[in-house]
């Protein structure tokens, strides 16, 4: 029998998530399929036939239905990541293979059939939503981010666009920082500077996937005003940072609040999605019931 464990956004809050998160891991020595987001934690593993409960949840979280960000696009290129690992680490079953392949088919149909995904917007679009909406002038105000990462770097591109050139990079990796730093006309700086970086600050954007904070209280000077957008899990920012006077911060919690008024938008489509998911789950069943009977014919000649 297939198996999975699962902590999702849906079930707990962001703090609850980050006490959680580890409970759903397994053993590294069964093959499994690890899907860990900044919204979940799911792991799937073992052999046999697949439970209707699983094959629908996984579906509907390839189609963008269990996303904060319904229809959001992120998702099916994490879920594609996260077979792809497994698939180069372990030997998985043939259910377990077959389970992956047509989720990411189904994602595939109902993004293309429907109007899901349209409007759809990712953490990175939420935050340069959000910017707009403060009315910052980027090319007067110094943005620094912490965390090279492809949300990092979608975020960069609007900052580019907006000839924001004030901008500075900071990672765990130097090389990394300095080469995107190159390609936005910004400026590298080592995280052992980050309180000096912080002191000039008008914008800082974290979203790293170390496992504790980088950003706290005493690294942020008196009466500093700034704006933190935190879209690391876990935090990055110590919470009681966003209680000091001047600084506004904003966390995975808040991105998603933002974003729900986005979704009645697409709530339409969310019958036809399932529609789909419905017909890729008969098809599945029809390859799971064929499998089973040629099983039963190869044992049946010994």
């Amino acid at each position: 029998m297939i198996q999975y464990r699962h902590i999702n956004n849906a079930e707990y809050g962001l703090a609850e998530r980050e006490l959680l998160s580890n409970t759903a891991l397994i053993d590294k020595s069964v093959p499994h399929v690890l899907l860990a987001t900044c919204n979940r934690t799911e792991v799937y593993w073992g052999e046999g036939e697949v439970p209707p409960a699983l094959l629908r949840h996984l579906y509907r979280v390839a189609s963008g239905l269990e996303s904060s960000l319904t229809g959001e696009r992120a998702i099916q290129g994490q879920l594609k990541s996260a077979y792809m690992d497994a698939a180069e680490k372990y030997r998985l079953s043939s259910p377990l293979n077959r389970l992956f392949q047509s989720a990411m088919h189904t994602g595939k149909r109902v993004r293309t059939e429907t109007k899901i995904a349209r409007g759809a917007v990712s953490h990175s679009q939420v935050t340069v939503d959000m910017l707009k909406r403060k009315n910052i002038d980027l090319n007067k105000k110094i943005v620094s981010i912490i965390g090279v990462n492809k949300l990092t770097e979608d975020i960069l591109k609007y900052l580019t666009a907006g000839k924001a050139v004030n901008v500075f990079l900071s990672n765990r990796s130097f090389e990394k920082a300095e080469h995107l730093a190159q390609q936005c006309n910004g400026t590298a700086m080592h995280l052992s500077n980050k309180r000096q970086m912080l002191a000039l600050s008008d914008v800082l954007i974290c979203a790293t996937s170390a496992p504790h904070t980088l950003v706290r209280k005493d690294d942020i000077p008196e009466e500093k005003e700034m704006l933190i957008f935190d879209l690391a899990f876990p935090r990055d920012v110590e919470e009681c940072v966003g209680k000091m006077p001047g600084i506004t911060l904003y966390n995975l919690d808040d991105i998603e609040r933002f974003a729900a008024e986005n979704r009645r938008l697409r709530i339409s489509e969310i019958a036809k999605a399932e529609q789909i998911i419905e017909e890729e789950m008969n098809e599945f069943y029809e390859w799971q019931k064929n499998r089973i009977y040629e099983q039963r014919k190869i044992r049946c000649s010994l």
